[in-house]
């Protein structure tokens, strides 16, 4: 069924995608964790092994991990704002115009980027749980990000954009 919100604002707007995706996300979880309880030893090693390729798990983690990135990130832009003045955009997030290191806004961004993908690591341990699964979600928020900012204004242009998104 659908349901039809109206939303006072972008913030009630990120908080119930946030509230979603979290919920999705531990909804999952407690279902893999539930099937392990089940049955015997010789099925909980089974269901161990097919355990390790849930479509379903990996899909709410990688939709987890772009709410949670575009949340914090949304955030810093917010900050920037109040302490530095900088305008409240979309394209601050989806374009290369304001990452920059020649100009103060620029730097303001960009620590807001590296800000970002440093809480970012520290979701992803708490998200995924396993160690050998971090480059795989880290390369696939970077894809997932990359497409959405060409779908925005184009691939983005400038090298200082590649550098910021790749040490992040």
């Amino acid at each position: 069924y659908i349901r039809r919100y109206t939303f006072v604002s972008q913030a009630d707007s990120l908080q119930l995608v946030f509230v979603y995706s979290l919920s999705f996300y531990t909804q999952q979880q407690s279902m893999a964790t539930m099937a392990g309880r089940r049955g015997t030893t010789n099925q909980r090693n089974n269901e161990a092994s097919s355990k390790a390729f849930n479509p379903r798990l990996i899909f709410s983690q990688i939709v987890a991990m772009q709410c949670f990135h575009y949340v914090v990130l949304g955030f810093l832009v917010q900050v920037n704002y109040v302490v530095f003045g900088t305008s409240i955009t979309l394209d601050r997030v989806f374009t290369d115009k304001y990452v920059g290191i020649w100009t103060a806004a620029g730097w303001a961004d960009t620590t807001a980027i590296l800000i970002a993908s440093l809480v970012g690591s520290v979701l992803l341990a708490v998200i995924v749980e396993k160690s050998k699964k971090c480059l795989d979600f880290s390369v696939t928020l970077f894809m997932i990000h990359f497409i959405l900012c060409t779908l925005y204004k184009g691939v983005p242009a400038t090298w200082e954009w590649y550098i910021v998104h790749v040490l992040g």
